[in-house]
Order: structure tokens, then sequence, then C-alpha cells
């Protein structure tokens, strides 16, 4: 058995204190690794079942062909890990706004980060995904874009991420994808039919899925929502 709690890192970034620690759970009897965003819990791998599913449910939905992938947010590495997991990527390239985030996984600090770091097919990149959507120039389309930064389409980590899920965010969006492109993005809650609707104004195809999982602390069922456009 590991220790019971471990700060493998901390680091002061713009977005304030981040802390990167690892501690053993007695439910789930293993190590549960944990991001701290100043007093927030941001992430954890305590639930990783939508994050997977992000990769899977919009891969599945994208042409039948190679596949270069953007991911919007780096986190753990669930999501990106997913990707790699397809055949048909050729390339997968992840934003990260955050640049102590893409250290832990070059430095290999969590169990997955070498089998997302040692594979040619990807590009870890340091950079803001909303502002990489406003860019006027477009310089490279993919086939698939995911994206699990914001708790909700409407609980943000930031305000400044708030006009990305507008009609005319979701139309830059759009802009940066191939055509059959698809759009898949993580929630923490059950989908809002407003956002829903809006999606609906910009691509010709829009589902909403609910993503349950077994929730050890509750002894119950919980689930997230991964909504899908093309």
């Amino acid at each position: 058995m590991s220790a019971r709690l471990v700060e493998l890192d901390w680091q002061r970034t713009p977005m304030g204190e981040v802390t990167l620690r690892r501690r053993f759970d007695p439910l789930l009897r293993q190590d549960v690794y944990e991001v701290i965003l100043g007093d927030e819990h941001l992430m954890s791998s305590y639930f990783t079942v939508a994050e997977i599913e992000l990769a899977h449910l919009g891969l599945d939905l994208a042409p039948d062909r190679e596949l270069d992938v953007l991911v919007g947010g780096l986190g753990l590495g669930y999501t990106a890990r997913a990707v790699l997991e397809h055949d048909r990527v050729r390339s997968l390239v992840v934003l990260e706004a955050i640049d102590v985030v893409i250290d832990w996984h070059v430095r290999g600090l969590l169990p997955i980060s070498a089998e997302i770091t040692a594979d040619p097919r990807t590009t870890l990149e340091l950079g803001d995904f909303f502002a990489h959507v406003r860019e006027r120039e477009v310089t490279r389309r993919f086939d698939a874009i995911l994206l699990d930064v914001d708790h909700t389409p409407s609980h943000h980590l930031h305000p400044s991420h708030a006009p990305f899920y507008s009609r005319e965010g979701l139309q830059q969006l759009k802009d940066h994808l191939t055509p059959g492109g698809v759009f898949a993005l993580w929630s923490d809650a059950l989908p809002d039919a407003a956002f829903t609707a809006v999606l609906g104004e910009v691509f010709e195809e829009v589902r909403a899925e609910v993503v349950p999982f077994d929730n050890p602390r509750t002894g119950g069922r919980s689930s997230n929502s991964i909504y899908l456009a093309r």
C-alpha cells in the first residue's frame, strides 16, 4: 500500500495554485490522482468513464477515414489515451492551457503518461483552446474536436470561456472541422436542452448521451453527459 496522501507537485500558474497529489482510496483499494486548483478539485482519476467515452463516442461518429484529432484539455490524460486506442487516428494534437500539466506527463508523474507521450502520433501543445478557436485564420482542420475543460456549458473555469458556448462561438469551432467532422463535449451535468438547441443551430446532426457509472462513494450510480455534433 502506498502512503495515504502524497503531494507530487505544486506550482503557481496564471490560473492560481495547482497541486497534483496521489492518495490511496480505501473504497477503490487503489491510488487516486487528483488535481487541485486553488481550493477547488479540478479533476480526479476516481471517475474517468465519461472522459474515456468522450473519445470513443466522438470518434465512432467521425468520418470513415484516417483521422486528425484535436483534444482541448489534457488533464490526467484519459481522453487522449482513449483517442490513441483507435487505429484510424493518424494524429493527435492536445491543447492544454496550464504548462505544468504538460510537464507532469513529460515527467511521467501520472500512471498513463508514457502511453501518451511515447506515441509518435501525439503532440502536446501549450495553448488556450478557446483562443485557438477564435482565430480568424484557420491553418489546420480536424476530423474530430473533443473538449473537456469546463464543468458544463454554463459552469466555466473562467468567464472568458462563456462566448464559446454561443451560436457564434460554435460556428467559429465548426470552421476548424473538416467536412463531416465531429465535435464532442464532456459535461459534469445531465444534458442541457438549451445548449443542445444552440448546437442544433450550427450542426446538422446533434445529440446528447448520458454516461452512467458506478459511484463507490454513494454505493449507487452517477452520470455525466457527452454532447455530440456532426
